[in-house]
């Protein structure tokens, strides 16, 4: 679940936590700045005269009213549900328990407190690094001890008591970062525990906040906002009435990824908004975000957003380069990226098409206008356009420019150093935009056109390659001996699935075959061929093992949303390409129920991995099942070049 502030609750249905990621509450906070797991645990049991019973073990349901997670307890004569809301927009979260059915009883709740970033270090301390004191009505205020406002924890319930009972729950495990190679225990400490008393029909709430913050709405009244926030999410994008079609639930768990970011909330104001690229570790990265934009804004119908968003991270824009990413809790952006400027520009011609809007492309047109200059003169990181070809060149040392960005110890696994096959495309693509908007919006014209003409013309020369019946991956590469790259990659798809594309026609089917045959999964793409030497066929292990297999094979799902735009293009053929999404509707079950991961295996049955909910997956999903829809037809791509496509 999440607020719309970067903020987030999460952990497994069954209850114990086997990640440090977990928790009730984890803020996005701007003091101290970022993610923190403030309620990593919260132990409820059920106490009578019959006996005591740990509602973990009884459960006997779980679902999803929209996105609302609902558990139902089922003890010895009596049924219990639990349900939890993060009121949109509020550094809170409301945990509430109703007795369906049996007896009066007894509620216990033990709050488990931290006060440690998301992605900090586990420290098993025998002292806790906060303090706690009891306040009016059972409540706690609890003193983090890491700068910033107190944790407020109230319960919402006639006579709630709190006995302090403080405990120390030593080398807690969570199984997965154990898996993973990490850190995995630390002591959980808990204060003491609130009785409350549950009667049929009547409800009881526990909720935290940050103390100093606005009064909270009765925990009823928050479900049913939240439920109402969906509804009205559902009938902007025109489903009022499909709230279970597999298109709502992907319209939905993209809310999850628009955010006003709580850690930057004092550089914000109305109109400020970014997109998470995945929870639970990542933040808002430029190129997420550009690729995300239409699936999670105008597929939605949420133009207006989208312009934020374009607005945002257009005012971040340094030397012609977007940022690749604003650290976690940090402000300053990080700018080592090529390709999430030229993403820009595509997310920009698509807001612009599907929303009408012929008023943001003027207003940026002089700041697009030097991006394009810095490209063609150089810029950072050795980006800047060859002279002699108009192709685009980007290395270096020790950094990873392209999407295929994975680094340990300084090993830069997939360094794709050259000129990049999909970054020609985005190149092409972005010239030949900005000669359309120049001539449409009567904006200065730089020779864009004749600077797409000469990079269209090297492209098809130098990374056609007959023998292997496919695109090269990289040309000009460092190495003398062996400058161009001819590894099977699905980074070529982008040739012919932009606005304008860059591959000549004829090279279409050889293309899109190539990589149906050796690359397409049920869940996405494979990142390389399975016959290439550096193949890895499983996302596991220690995170040395994850990152040597991150773009070595793994699937990423974001990638079928443009190969089904080159299916679509080149063949026209519907049914075909819905076929390709078949497996989603399943996934939408598992792992982050609800949500799409970030990656799968290469192999099946193509297990998930990664993070639980990625901005792109669910973002290219959307859009590819909306574009193949049994009615869909070729009228809502976008038009081609005649020689360039």
């Amino acid at each position: 679940m999440t607020n719309g502030l970067g903020g987030y609750a999460s952990g497994p249905v069954a209850g114990a936590a086997t990640r440090r990621y977990h928790g009730w509450f984890v803020p996005n906070l701007s003091e101290p700045r970022g993610r923190h797991v403030l309620l990593p645990r919260l132990d409820d049991s059920v106490v009578s005269d019959e006996g005591a019973w740990q509602l973990g073990a009884h459960l006997a349901q779980f679902r999803l009213e929209g996105t609302l997670p609902v558990w139902r307890f089922e003890l010895p004569g009596r049924v219990i549900e639990r349900r939890v809301v993060m009121p949109h927009g509020r550094h809170a979260v409301v945990v509430r328990w109703q007795l369906v059915e049996g007896a009066p009883c007894r509620l216990l709740l033990r709050p488990f407190i931290a006060a440690r970033r998301q992605d900090a270090a586990l420290q098993p301390d025998e002292l806790p690094a906060w303090q706690a004191r009891t306040v009016a009505g059972g409540g706690l205020q609890v003193a983090l001890g890491c700068g910033g406002a107190d944790l407020q924890l109230q319960p919402l319930a006639p006579g709630a008591a709190f006995t302090a009972d403080p405990l120390i729950d030593r080398h807690c495990h969570f199984s997965m970062e154990a898996e993973r190679g990490y850190d995995h225990t630390e002591h959980q400490h808990s204060p003491g525990h609130w009785t409350l008393q549950l009667a049929a029909g009547q409800a009881v709430a526990l909720q935290a906040t940050m103390a100093g913050d606005a009064p909270l709405a009765e925990p009823q009244a928050l479900l049913q906002a939240e439920r109402d926030r969906q509804l009205l999410l559902l009938a902007t994008a025109g489903l009022a009435e499909q709230e279970e079609d597999i298109e709502a639930r992907l319209v939905l768990a993209a809310d999850a990824f628009i955010v006003q970011p709580g850690s930057r909330a004092e550089e914000a104001d109305g109109s400020f908004r970014s997109v998470m690229a995945g929870y639970h570790w990542f933040n808002d990265w430029g190129r997420d975000t550009m690729i995300s934009l239409e699936g999670l804004t105008l597929c939605t119908g949420r133009h207006a957003e989208a312009r934020a968003i374009l607005h945002t991270f257009a005012g971040y824009i340094r030397d012609g380069l977007l940022p690749n990413l604003f650290p976690e809790g940090g402000r300053q952006a990080l700018y080592h990226t090529v390709d999430a400027t030229l993403w820009f520009f595509h997310a920009l011609d698509r807001y612009t098409l599907r929303s009408g809007d012929d008023t943001l492309v003027p207003e940026l047109f002089p700041a697009l206008r030097e991006v394009i200059r810095h490209h063609v003169r150089g810029t950072h990181y050795g980006i800047g356009m060859d002279p002699q070809d108009g192709l685009l060149r980007a290395a270096a040392d020790g950094y990873q420019l392209t999407w295929m960005d994975a680094k340990m110890d300084g090993w830069v696994v997939t360094p794709r150093r050259g000129k990049p096959v999909e970054i020609q495309a985005l190149w092409f693509n972005a010239l030949r935009l900005m000669a359309a908007w120049a001539q449409r919006f009567e904006q200065p014209d730089d020779g864009f056109d004749d600077l797409a003409d000469r990079t269209g013309t090297s492209f098809n020369r130098r990374f056609w390659s007959a023998p292997h019946g496919h695109l090269l991956d990289v040309v000009d590469g460092p190495d003398p001996a062996a400058p161009d790259d001819a590894s099977l990659r699905p980074n070529q798809v982008f040739s012919l699935s932009l606005t304008y594309p860059v591959l000549e026609r004829r090279h279409w089917p050889a293309v899109l075959q190539a990589v149906r045959a050796e690359l397409l999964t049920p869940m996405g793409l494979r990142t390389l061929g399975p016959r290439e030497p550096a193949y890895r066929p499983h996302y596991q292990g220690d995170l040395r093992s994850r990152d040597g297999a991150y773009h070595q094979g793994t699937v990423w799902p974001w990638l079928l949303g443009h190969f089904v735009d080159g299916w679509l293009r080149a063949h026209g053929d519907v049914p075909a390409a819905r076929g390709f999404l078949d497996a989603l509707p399943a996934h939408l079950r598992q792992a982050g129920i609800g949500q799409v991961s970030e990656v799968f295996d290469a192999q099946a049955p193509h297990h998930p991995g990664g993070c639980i909910a990625q901005a792109w997956s669910v973002a290219e999903l959307l859009r590819a099942w909306q574009a193949t829809r049994p009615t869909a037809c070729l009228d809502n791509l976008p038009e081609e070049e005649a020689d360039h496509g």
